[in-house]
């Protein structure tokens, strides 16, 4: 998908009610953020994942470059969750 197509769905998804969630650091998060994002940082994620909701919560996860947004939906898996789609970096928000 290009850049544009990542913005629309995951636009399209978040207006549906799915989550969206930053998996960067605080002090990224702080630094700008689409508004109806949470910020769970990725290395927290493993401890913090019941915030994001029960598995069969719909996500839309991204970071800042697409590395930590990758090991965010791996850790999501294994957590039982399916329905997810990676935005890989903020600015295709």
């Amino acid at each position: 998908m290009t850049p544009k197509e990542l913005s629309e769905k995951a636009r399209e998804l978040v207006g549906q009610g799915w989550v969206l969630l930053d998996v960067r650091t605080p002090e990224e998060y702080r630094q700008g953020h689409p508004e109806p994002a949470r910020n769970i940082p990725v290395q927290e994620l493993p401890q913090r994942v019941g915030e994001v909701g029960p598995p069969q919560t719909k996500v839309v996860v991204y970071c800042q470059a697409g590395g930590r947004s990758a090991m965010a939906v791996q850790i999501l898996r294994a957590h039982g969750f399916t329905d997810i789609f990676d935005l890989r970096s903020v600015n295709n928000w």
